[in-house]
């Protein structure tokens, strides 16, 4: 999996004033929690955030805080400004190399659905899929082959099978089915008449 450098600063809990100050200057307050690491408060330039939030990738981030301590995190909570689209508030979750890690993958579509030869319509239905793995064995991202995908068939997520990854997303999920259009139906009900 990616690895993305963050670089933040401490800061002290503050109230709303405080943090709206932050705010103004460009700074993202973060929270950093879990793995036996106290909460921690920091704050995050948000113009280096750009290459971490406007991908589809997932990533492991590599937090250096006061240029001098290092935590290995992922993504956890994100909060957007519902107006402005920016970001108002990350809580990173703390990792350990040896124990599993859950996150969300995102999943790629390859080949040509047979059902779509035959007319019908491709329909995603995830754009991710939950996973849990060591660090080592993480996938950037997640291929399935639509090529056997008839009419009216799915691929959900207990369907997916992975080595040494667990698939947490529920496995009724439905990830993409190719529905039937009315042309087939059409097409269908005049070679019937026929």
């Amino acid at each position: 999996m990616k690895h993305f450098a963050l670089n933040g600063q401490s800061r002290q809990v503050g109230n709303k004033a405080v943090i709206k100050a932050f705010r103004k200057q460009g700074l993202v307050p973060c929270n950093l929690y879990g793995c036996g690491v106290e909460n921690v408060l920091f704050t995050v330039n948000e113009k280096d955030l750009k290459g971490l939030l406007e991908t589809p990738y997932a990533h492991i981030v590599d937090l250096t805080l006061d240029g001098k301590t290092s935590y290995t995190v992922i993504l956890h909570e994100l909060q957007f400004h519902p107006v402005k689209d920016n970001c108002l508030h990350i809580d990173f979750l703390a990792v350990d190399e040896k124990k599993p890690i859950a996150i969300n993958v995102p999943i790629k579509f390859e080949g040509h659905a047979i059902g779509v030869q035959k007319g019908g319509k491709f329909v995603p239905g995830a754009r991710s899929l939950r996973i849990s793995a060591k660090m080592e064995n993480l996938p950037d991202d997640i291929t399935i082959n639509i090529s056997k995908l008839d009419l009216d068939k799915k691929i959900k997520a207990g369907d997916v099978k992975i080595e040494n990854v667990s698939v947490l997303t529920d496995k009724d999920a439905i990830l993409c089915l190719v529905k039937t259009t009315r042309n087939v139906d059409a097409s269908a009900a005049a070679e019937t008449e026929e």
